[in-house]
């Protein structure tokens, strides 16, 4: 069901208007950098929860000197539904409302397009991912997590709440036992929910990397862990007995957080461990060209578990990888692609990136504002 038969844009960064035709597996947008191929994956990324692939605001993607308001939507398969979603006009106050809809009806969020399209994605922001900060790879964790399991966000974004009270009762009213008792609490209770959703989907990609395992792929094999206090403390307990540990630790660790000026202690200090599994090392260390193979090689290792779990395979948006590969990995990604069963939307300046693409793959020039097929 997560096949793009038609998108349409209004108002949408670029785009004044916007009426795509889709028919293939395989979807190449070719055009100069600036042209808007971005702007097209971001426009689908929208349908996942969360806030698209540039971690914008909504009032950022409506269309300079436009009305302020803008609409996306895609339908589904030939017979699918339509999804829809954008920023609304203003009202009397000057505010304006997101709005997302399901052929038509008001759908409350992004969430409840899960049940019909799941989204997977690498764009060239993550390219240092493995050589980052431990918070870079926490997002990309929660956004693997997020394509599994749609209420993770919920969670998350509770979680964080919950701490900047934490942290804004230890530092003004910190003698206030019960209050940081009762926001404790919740921090204990949302903490080991996320840790626990994290580690199950780590689990279960490293099962599927596991399964599809090919020592002569150019896309080598990624083993993949947690590091953090509350990872160790979740392992192997029941739930309601990490819940009362993390609470303990919370409530003795009062004074020190205090002093940081954050909690320490917590899914927010975790980190994504990345290694090479041939030649054992961090992935950190590996060559610029492994550090991108392993990030191919675990991208498509999710899309895979997406299908898995969800039953819908994903909608894959990849945005400038093929140009930064050698022609055996490019060949060996096109293959690879063709072989999820997924639609894939990808992007590249240069026409000759896409020469091979198998039978039934369309391409697309993008220029300023407009889309044509080509021949």
């Amino acid at each position: 069901m997560s096949a793009v038969a038609r998108l349409i844009l209004q108002d949408f960064r670029s785009y004044e208007a916007l009426d795509l035709t889709i028919g293939g597996q395989l979807v190449a947008l070719i055009g100069e950098n600036g042209a808007g191929k971005t702007n097209l994956l971001e426009a689908l990324s929208l349908f996942a929860p969360g806030r698209g692939l540039r971690r914008a605001d909504l009032s950022e993607m409506a269309r300079q000197d436009g009305p302020g308001a803008f609409a996306a939507s895609v339908a589904l398969g030939e017979d699918g539904p339509r999804l829809g979603i954008g920023l609304g006009q203003a009202d009397g106050e000057g505010k304006r409302a997101r709005l997302a809809r399901i052929d038509g009806s008001p759908a409350g969020s992004a969430v409840a397009f899960s049940e019909y399209i799941r989204l997977v994605w690498l764009t060239p922001d993550l390219d240092g991912l493995f050589r980052g900060s431990a918070g870079e790879r926490r997002r990309f964790l929660d956004r693997l997590v997020l394509a599994v399991d749609p209420s993770h966000a919920a969670r998350s974004n509770a979680l964080e709440r919950a701490l900047r009270s934490r942290n804004r009762i230890l530092e003004e009213t910190p003698h206030e036992a019960s209050w940081l008792d009762a926001v404790e609490r919740e921090i204990a209770e949302l903490g080991v929910a996320v840790a626990a959703a994290r580690a199950e989907t780590v689990g279960r990609l490293t099962a599927i990397i596991a399964t599809g395992a090919d020592e002569a792929s150019p896309f080598p094999r990624a083993m993949i862990g947690l590091d953090g206090e509350i990872d160790r403390l979740i392992e192997g307990v029941p739930a309601l007995d990490a819940e009362d540990q993390y609470r303990a630790l919370l409530r003795q660790s009062r004074q020190r957080d205090r002093g940081a000026g954050r909690t320490l202690i917590g899914p927010q200090a975790s980190d994504l461990l990345v290694r090479h599994a041939a030649k054992g090392i961090p992935a950190e260390q590996g060559s610029t060209g492994e550090q991108k193979a392993l990030l191919i090689g675990l991208v498509l290792a999710h899309a895979r578990l997406v299908r898995a779990m969800s039953g819908l395979p994903p909608l894959v948006l990849l945005d400038e990888v093929a140009a930064h590969l050698d022609p055996r990995r490019r060949a060996a990604l096109y293959a690879g692609l063709a072989e999820l069963g997924c639609q894939v939307w990808m992007t590249g300046a240069d026409p000759a990136l896409f020469i091979d693409l198998p039978a039934g793959a369309q391409r697309f020039t993008v220029t300023s504002g407009e889309v044509a097929a080509t021949d």
